[in-house]
């Protein structure tokens, strides 16, 4: 069993999808989220897109630092996480909005206060207004904030996205031999991030924040974590909240926290150019299962090889070195470096490339698609 298992937390999550596995799956099959008929107009060029997630256990570390630094901006990032794994996941259906939000938020009023509330919801309008000037247009609707201390230890902070393109717009993932595959880093700073970003996410944040932040956290918080946990899996790391992340301008506590990086302006320019996009055979949100992300949409026997990915950034490498983690099981639970990966043509693969460059992200050529007996994914040496 894995590290990240004995927490309580699965990347695969095999018997959640095992629940679902008989679920309609929708008019595109095959398309990264799920996509119904156009139910509320009744239009048949139309379909309809609502999804649910977000920002996980990331709020619970966002407590901690608050409580421990008096930070209380952190809460406005979970805002963008619970967003953004949303938004993301439904512009890789190549629908790119107008999108309606809600949010749901359940806090354990004994801990958190309606300032932290505040903070939250001005962070979902502060990503709304960036996004907007980016060309995504965002409606927050409103949402709801339960009072449920007896469920919850402190807070969640979750989100609805919903939009209503057209059937035209959307493209299902149809992966193709000899295709390559273009990488967008999660880290860096780019043009419509206010500071650098360590490139986390909002996956493997139970085993991030347990594996690098000390064990005096264990007896001081003991909110903020499962106490049917083996202690020794509990802040089993040798730094505090405030030290230093080596190799870049963050703490490590704000580098756990660094908010989930939207790749919307880059995708809303991408899907909008139709001859690059006909070339494009799937764009793939690694969020649960990171880096095998692509295997639960590869419908053919090919070989995904990933064997040139972009730099590993300090918080992966910091991670990796602490614990000693297999390789295997990074890739499986942290995106590494990046978050967004389209596969294409080979000569589309520049102009992708150059895209991203135009908003101060890093993107390249990290891999390719071949002819295979089975369905196969190798992450340099290693077989998945």
């Amino acid at each position: 069993m894995s590290r990240y298992e004995k927490r309580g937390v699965s990347s695969q999550k095999e018997d959640v999808h095992k629940a679902i596995s008989n679920i309609d799956k929708g008019i595109f099959p095959n398309a990264f989220c799920k996509v119904v008929e156009d139910y509320i107009a009744g239009d048949d060029a139309y379909c309809n897109i609502v999804h649910a997630d977000g920002a996980g256990t990331k709020s619970s570390l966002a407590y901690l630092y608050w409580k421990e630094t008096g930070d209380i901006s952190v809460w406005r990032g979970i805002a963008q996480d619970a967003l953004v794994m949303n938004l993301d996941d439904i512009i890789c259906t190549g629908a790119t909005g107008p999108f309606l939000l809600s949010n749901t938020i359940g806090r354990n009023k004994h801990l958190i206060p309606g300032a932290v509330i505040k903070e939250i919801i001005d962070g979902f309008e502060e990503c709304i207004h960036t996004m907007s000037s980016y060309g995504v247009k965002i409606k927050f609707t409103g949402g709801e904030t339960a009072d449920v201390g007896d469920l919850v230890k402190t807070l969640i902070v979750d989100s609805t996205v919903a939009c209503r393109p057209t059937r035209a717009e959307i493209k299902e993932v149809d992966i193709q031999e000899d295709d390559v595959i273009v990488g967008f880093a999660s880290y860096g700073q780019a043009t419509y991030e206010s500071e650098y970003n360590s490139g986390i996410g909002s996956n493997g944040l139970t085993s991030g924040r347990h594996d690098l932040l000390s064990h005096i956290y264990h007896s001081k918080y003991s909110e903020t974590y499962d106490i049917n946990t083996d202690e020794e899996y509990i802040y089993s790391g040798k730094f505090k909240l405030t030290d230093k992340l080596v190799g870049t301008p963050l703490d490590i506590g704000k580098a756990l926290l660094s908010p989930t990086r939207t790749y919307a302006p880059i995708l809303n320019k991408i899907v909008g150019n139709k001859e690059l996009l006909d070339s494009i055979h799937g764009i793939i949100h690694c969020t649960g299962g990171a880096q095998t992300k692509v295997m639960k949409f590869l419908d053919k026997p090919l070989h995904i090889i990933k064997d040139s990915l972009l730099e590993t950034p300090p918080l992966f490498k910091t991670i990796q070195e602490t614990t000693e983690t297999s390789w295997k099981e990074m890739y499986e639970v942290f995106n590494m470096g990046h978050r967004l990966e389209i596969y294409c043509n080979r000569n589309s693969a520049d102009l992708l490339i150059d895209i991203a460059s135009q908003f101060n992200i890093d993107a390249k050529v990290i891999g390719r698609c071949e002819a295979s007996t089975t369905k196969k994914l190798s992450i340099g040496n290693i077989d998945y």
